[in-house]
């Protein structure tokens, strides 16, 4: 089982796998590669088509507005990369605004269109809360689910967001209470995305990209054994 102390080692030492973090200009991304780097990945800030295409598991980061992140998504030459690596058979993430990019649209910025992997369009969280959402909360896994496979429980991860995904969506795994039900992690099989920050949910958020770190690495090995 894994837990949430993150106290252990790095998954190998000297056959990491190569972990793709796509840099298009936008906030602070070295969060996310130093933990995935914790973990066990060979992990890199890049924008660079060819060594994206040639790693073992991408991630899509995300902070700040939507249409923002899509038009510097666009700028960088990077949005069809992401859907392609999105949808294809490797180990792949989006966080927090990286995941909502991955919908048709969003309420935060009208006619701007998202990547469109998954269906639905974000909406504004409920006027009864406080915007953003910047608190820890408590997950509700809704089915049995790989990426919070092992996890300790309860499982309480870090948010920061004012919009979210449908929280009704075939593929959401986990939802958060935030005036309703919200969105908080989808999972369609190599595709992982979640609204809260893994990076910034201590051990359990390490545990969980330890796990995208092996399914990248199991990938890795079978691409290998081919």
């Amino acid at each position: 089982m894994r837990g949430s102390s993150g106290e252990r080692g790095p998954l190998v030492s000297d056959d990491r796998p190569l972990v793709a973090v796509l840099d298009y200009g936008i906030g602070n991304l070295r969060s996310a590669q130093k933990a995935l780097e914790r973990v066990g990945a060979d992990a890199r800030l890049t924008a660079d088509p060819a060594l994206i295409a040639d790693a073992d598991g991408v991630v899509l980061p995300g902070v700040g507005a939507f249409g923002a992140c899509m038009a510097a998504l666009g700028r960088s030459g990077l949005d069809a990369v992401a859907a392609d690596a999105a949808c294809d058979e490797r180990p792949f993430i989006g966080i927090c605004v990286g995941m909502q990019l991955l919908y048709e649209g969003s309420a935060e910025s009208p006619g701007v269109s998202g990547l469109g992997v998954l269906a639905g369009t974000l909406q504004l969280l409920a006027d009864t809360e406080k915007r953003p959402q910047m608190q820890w909360n408590l997950l509700e896994v809704r089915r049995p689910s790989a990426m919070f496979a092992g996890l300790d429980d309860p499982v309480w991860v870090y948010f920061v967001h004012s919009y979210a995904a449908p929280a009704d969506g075939a593929d959401v795994v986990a939802t958060c209470d935030y005036g309703g039900p919200v969105a908080a992690a989808v999972e369609t099989d190599r595709l992982w995305a979640t609204q809260f920050h893994p990076e910034k949910s201590g051990g359990t958020g390490l545990e969980l990209l330890r796990g995208f770190v092996e399914r990248s690495g199991a990938h890795r090995r079978a691409e290998v054994g081919s």
